[in-house]
């Protein structure tokens, strides 16, 4: 079967952050089949600890109006930060490479209507894993441990 060339876009972006030296999370935002903004976990890059990768895409996209219909991609299920955002914006639709290594807010985002499609893609739990068991202090201070 055939990978979403959007969570493949999402991945690319997570490989430029961890070349960059950063957390390797990515993320796309797509509406009408056409990426809007992409974006990456910057925290480290920038020194900000707001810089996650949907925040960054979300900047990254700017103004577009309504952000209905557009689907907001991310390689890992999106923190409650990220999850805000999604909510705070009228994102209708998320969708996570993988949830094993940290499981988000996929049940708030669920429980404000929003649509979760977790895509438990191996290739994005093997790079989390890899940075997890690499970087443990700096995985905890992302995920405010």
């Amino acid at each position: 079967m055939k990978r979403d060339p959007f969570l493949d876009a999402a991945i690319a972006e997570a490989r430029l952050g961890l070349a960059e030296g950063g957390i390797p999370i990515g993320s796309v935002l797509v509406k009408d089949g056409r990426i809007l903004g992409r974006g990456r976990n910057r925290r480290v890059q920038n020194g900000d600890p707001t810089a996650h990768a949907e925040i960054d895409c979300l900047r990254d996209a700017g103004r577009v109006g309504s952000y209905a219909g557009t689907v907001l991609y991310s390689t890992l299920m999106p923190c409650y930060l990220c999850s805000g955002a999604a909510v705070q914006f009228g994102i209708r639709s998320v969708v996570a490479g993988e949830s094993r290594t940290f499981p988000g807010g996929a049940a708030w985002l669920r429980a404000q209507g929003i649509a979760v499609t977790d895509a438990d893609d191996e290739e994005c739990a093997a790079l989390m894993r890899r940075f997890i068991a690499e970087h443990p202090r700096l995985w905890d201070e992302d995920i405010g441990k």
